[in-house]
């Protein structure tokens, strides 16, 4: 699919001028200090919605029956997810597998856009050894130690 770039100031100016675009293209319009934009034909969108909830649950079920493949999909799409310990990676991998899946139901894919970021970050600190092992603390504090509290106190 082809992707057409014009200044939102053009549309507003005249529509007529973008619109035809739409015919065999999605539209981007730029704005200065606001997110772009994004114009597509309604017929388009749906086929768009369509094959990614249809692959996005196609993908949970593999990791359900399957999980090592489906973390091995993942991550060869994903390449940083090797950076993470095996335990943080599977947990990755069901988050974000649960997130797509909500996400491509609902239309609501800006939670699985976040924790992909988040992943991602986390992934890099673990690249760095040093890092790592700097954010796992101990972490020096200047106030009172505080006991860890016990299954009893609750």
């Amino acid at each position: 699919m082809s992707v057409q770039t014009f200044p939102y100031s053009s549309f507003l100016r005249g529509p007529s001028q973008v619109l035809p675009s739409l015919a065999d293209a999605d539209v981007i319009l730029e704005r200065r200090d606001e997110e772009n934009l994004v114009l597509s034909r309604a017929e388009r969108f749906e086929a768009v919605a369509t094959g990614l909830r249809i692959a996005a649950r196609s993908l949970a079920i593999l990791a359900r029956r399957h999980r090592d493949l489906a973390e091995e999909v993942l991550a060869e799409e994903l390449p940083w997810l090797t950076w993470l310990p095996a335990e943080e990676r599977l947990t990755c991998v069901r988050e974000l597998l649960a997130d797509l899946v909500a996400g491509a139901d609902t239309g609501l894919l800006v939670p699985f856009a976040r924790n992909l970021a988040s992943w991602r970050s986390t992934a890099e600190a673990w690249s760095d050894p040093q890092l790592a092992r700097e954010l796992q603390g101990p972490f020096d504090g200047d106030g009172p130690v505080i006991e860890r509290p016990t299954r009893d106190a609750a």
